[in-house]
């Protein structure tokens, strides 16, 4: 099924519903407070958001028109549960792994193996590996990838991986800048230490002239 890009309320609030039917089943689905309150989180969020019950409500209306959302009303609170599997059409395994990169952001496949210990237990790196790479290969009729894989940053041993639920990730393009600005760097950095050294050789040069002529003047004497 192909979807619009999600906005960030969208997947924070999404994403929030997801991991709470994996990590806290007892309080699940969740009234809107319980939302708000998971979508503000200050750990394991990236970016820390702060949404009000408005923008929630909003998240989660947009999110039910999509299919995404299901409401229920068996209390007097209203009660929301996600329906991203479904609507995806993944795995848990997969519907893990995009649950966590829309709440902590970019990730290697390693941190993603760690971070998804309280969602599902992942063998070893090469299952999250496989798992990533069914997303970023997903075929176009059934909506096209659903993660990218980012450039290497400078200094990062490892390349991490976004999701695509908003849509193209600007970090990508954010990273080559990175590396192309460093690159400049590095090559005006290298320009500055040639042009030292030339002034130190024509200092020397100069010294040596300086030696030489007094050299020559205790010669003639």
């Amino acid at each position: 099924m192909s979807l619009r890009p999600l906005t960030p309320n969208e997947a924070r609030v999404l994403a929030t519903l997801m991991e709470k039917a994996r990590t806290v089943p007892d309080t699940y689905p969740l009234s809107l407070n319980l939302v708000v309150t998971g979508a503000n989180q200050k750990s394991s969020r990236d970016p820390v958001m702060s949404l009000t019950d408005a923008d929630a409500q909003e998240a989660l209306d947009d999110l039910k028109r999509l299919g995404l959302v299901i409401e229920s009303h068996g209390s007097r609170v209203a009660r929301y549960e996600h329906n991203a599997q479904r609507v995806l059409q993944v795995p848990d395994q997969s519907a893990a792994l995009l649950g966590l990169l829309m709440l902590r952001g970019p990730q290697t496949a390693g941190e993603l193996r760690i971070n998804a210990e309280r969602w599902h237990r992942f063998a070893d790196i090469s299952s999250v590996e496989g798992f990533l790479n069914e997303l970023a290969e997903r075929p176009a009729e059934k909506g096209g990838p659903l993660v990218v894989v980012l450039p290497r940053a400078p200094g990062e041993r490892e390349a991490r991986i976004a999701h695509l639920l908003c849509g193209p990730v600007e970090a990508a393009v954010a990273s080559n800048t990175i590396a192309a600005s460093a690159g400049a760097a590095g090559a005006t950095g290298q320009n500055d230490r040639i042009s030292a050294l030339e002034a130190r050789v024509d200092e020397l040069a100069a010294q040596l002239a300086a030696l030489q002529a007094a050299v020559a003047q205790l010669g003639g004497t």
